[in-house]
């Protein structure tokens, strides 16, 4: 799958670490893909395409100075080598003007991986195929994103890490008419025809139930059901420095109280699962990531994202975070409540699918606001009687996975992160659904 890409890369960090004088070292970020993007409207294929692309970022060291460097490469040695060997060159010229770091902190032990995932999946086109075969005419509206995405990191000491992700992302909406739309994806690191048709199917389902008069709700609180996806919305948010380090350790953070006595449910367990998600076991600075790191358990905050400047500025032991300290591969816990019986235990409320347009309407209190999206409905006695029209939600994360929270489905869903600016993000999320006795709605 990526012998090429990681030969090349290799290849790329010998030669810095000959282009390197006395005093000198170096840190090597690779990333790249090879994807087949093809955009589906009105059922049919409209934008085909294919991106091959790979970017090397090297940053230059001298003490505590430092400095950075990012290219795109051609894949080709004989012109790549003297790119990187030059931009070395160039480094060293603007070094002596870089202040010194005092926050700098890099490995002081060398730890090599390799790891590649994923199963060989179908032909882009015949994925397609299926796609609009499942469809069934209905107008359909999507993206597939497929085909393998490479990370590597290389320093002078001799560390070398690559990590290479076999996976495919299928976003797809059905058009009703208007905004009313059921939207449905699928994604993992090994396609199942069976998996994809039994989301299809609950796709038409749904389309079929938007087809009704919709039910207007009056503002007020609801029991209600939050799908996977919309539970993906909220974790998001979350990690908008939620579980930083950084922020915790200086109140920003959206989770602050946490650390002062509030808590969750006590089956409320989060972690940073980077074993079974597709983010690589390394972060650009060279730290390794622990396959697991607990940020929540019993519902009380155990844990937090630690970067490697933040934890020499705050005096904290490094855990592989990234820059940002945002999770790359959250995963909450499942619960009892089987999703076949979701509707049942919901009995009178609403059916909650996805969410969007989420931001803090008071962050010391992590209370969020947000808008319903496609096909939220309306249940009574376990039976969907209505789609709901769009309501903006307003409460707290303390109240929807605290107090008010009653069951998590058994099942989960691993959800990729479907970003695609610049390039494919390695980043997911494993959540099941959560079913709460109340949900402040204020539109």
């Amino acid at each position: 799958m990526s012998a090429h890409a990681e030969q090349h890369f290799y290849a790329l960090a010998d030669a810095i670490d000959r282009a390197l004088v006395a005093g000198e070292r170096h840190t090597t970020s690779f990333s790249g893909e090879d994807t087949d993007f093809i955009r589906l409207n009105h059922g049919k294929v409209r934008q085909p395409g294919h991106v091959a692309q790979r970017y090397v970022e090297i940053r230059l060291i001298r003490g505590a100075r430092h400095a950075s460097h990012a290219l795109s490469l051609s894949g080709e040695p004989g012109a790549d080598v003297p790119a990187v060997q030059a931009a070395v060159t160039g480094l060293r010229r603007v070094l002596p003007d870089v202040t010194e770091d005092p926050h700098l902190l890099l490995p002081t032990t060398i730890v090599s991986t390799r790891a590649e995932r994923g199963a060989p999946l179908p032909p882009s086109q015949a994925i397609v195929e299926r796609v609009l075969a499942a469809a069934d005419g209905h107008d359909i509206v999507g993206l597939l994103a497929s085909g393998p995405v490479y990370r590597g990191f290389a320093n002078s000491e001799g560390q070398r890490n690559w990590h290479a992700v076999r996976a495919f992302n299928l976003q797809w909406s059905l058009y009703f008419r208007a905004d009313k739309a059921v939207k449905n994806s699928y994604s993992g690191l090994a396609w199942s025809d069976e998996s994809f048709g039994e989301r299809m199917a609950r796709s038409t389902e749904q389309l079929a139930l938007i087809s009704m008069a919709p039910r207007s709700l009056l503002p007020g609180k609801y029991r209600a059901y939050i799908a996977p996806a919309a539970m993906q919305e909220i974790t998001q948010l979350l990690s908008w420095g939620g579980f930083s380090a950084r922020a915790l350790a200086t109140q920003q953070s959206s989770l602050a109280r946490m650390r002062n006595g509030a808590e969750l449910d006590e089956r409320v367990q989060i972690v940073e699962d980077i074993a079974n998600g597709v983010a690589p076991a390394f972060q650009a600075d060279g730290f390794a990531r622990p396959d697991n790191i607990p940020l929540v358990a019993a519902g009380k905050m155990v844990g937090a994202l630690v970067s490697p400047r933040t934890a020499r500025e705050f005096d904290l032991d490094v855990n592989g975070a990234n820059g940002a300290e945002a999770p790359e591969a959250l995963a909450m816990s499942s619960g009892s409540l089987p999703v076949a019986d979701v509707l049942d235990a919901l009995d009178t409320g609403l059916a909650i699918g996805n969410l969007w347009y989420l931001n803090y309407s008071d962050r010391p209190a992590c209370r969020m606001t947000g808008m319903t999206r496609f096909a939220t409905f309306w249940v009574e006695n376990g039976k969907i009687v209505a789609p709901a029209n769009v309501m903006r939600f307003d409460d707290t994360l303390y109240r929807m996975l605290g107090d008010n929270l009653e069951a998590l489905t058994r099942e989960r869903e691993l959800l990729l992160e479907s970003s695609t600016y610049g390039s494919r993000v390695l980043t997911s999320v494993t959540l099941p659904g959560a079913l709460v006795s109340q949900m402040n709605f204020t539109l």
